[in-house]
């Protein structure tokens, strides 16, 4: 699954599933028209409620697979550890070296998780530094030309929509991958409810319904923006 070629989208996320909640149909779009797209998860997410570690692995190779991506990493910084130290931003600008991706997508800045507000900074300050060649000298520099934030718990003003309508089914697949997160606890169980066991695959559907109504869509993925969004018109 993992070849060192070029990425033509990379996304990173703090934990497995936060990429999935924001913009798997966008993903799954991109990888249809061929388009090679991976996925960086910046923690193995040990201090989830739910769910192990080695589970929570196995339910992203699942989701993985649904998405089509041609890679998918895991750079084992802490959980809830996540800070703006040179150690964390480096790990993430080797990743971006490697893989030299035209487009980067981030968790959106605004959200009730602190790790996901953590991650977007933690992916803009690597995004700067990683065209700078006199930083980490000994990897070549890359220069990102675009990137986005994608929402996952809170909902910002969308600078761009995509229409995943086609794609909507694939995109309930990915998130049903993960059971430990999604699926309400069972009797005697060792499992707990948290805000994600309470329908929330429902909501995030409820969520890209609105959005598509807005723009005459069945469902859409919104995205946000620090620079203007370019469009050619015809």
């Amino acid at each position: 699954m993992t070849m060192n070629e070029p990425l033509d989208i990379l996304v990173f996320g703090a934990h497995a599933d936060d990429a999935e909640i924001g913009m798997a149909g966008t993903i799954v779009k991109h990888t249809r028209a061929g388009y090679r797209v991976g996925i960086c998860d910046l923690t193995f997410a040990e201090m989830s409620s739910n769910g192990t570690v080695e589970l929570r692995q196995q339910e992203a190779e699942s989701a993985s697979a649904v998405l089509g991506l041609s890679m998918r990493s895991n750079l084992g910084l802490p959980d809830r550890g996540l800070t703006r130290t040179d150690a964390h931003i480096q790990a993430i600008v080797a990743e971006i070296r490697k893989w030299a991706p035209r487009m980067i997508f981030a968790p959106y800045w605004e959200d009730r998780h602190p790790d996901h507000i953590a991650c977007s900074q933690l992916i803009e300050e690597a995004i700067f530094n990683a065209k700078l060649r006199r930083y980490m000298p000994e990897i070549a520099p890359v220069t990102v030309s675009r990137s986005y934030f994608y929402f996952i718990n809170d909902m910002g003003p969308a600078d761009l929509t995509v229409d995943v309508t086609d794609v909507y089914s694939e995109k309930e697949a990915s998130l049903r991958c993960y059971a430990s997160q999604f699926t309400a606890p069972a009797p005697n169980s060792d499992a707990v409810a948290t805000p994600l066991t309470a329908q929330y695959v429902e909501r995030v559907k409820a969520r890209d319904s609105l959005l598509g109504q807005k723009c005459g869509f069945g469902y859409a993925e919104g995205f946000a923006s620090r620079l203007p969004h370019t469009v050619h018109l015809f």
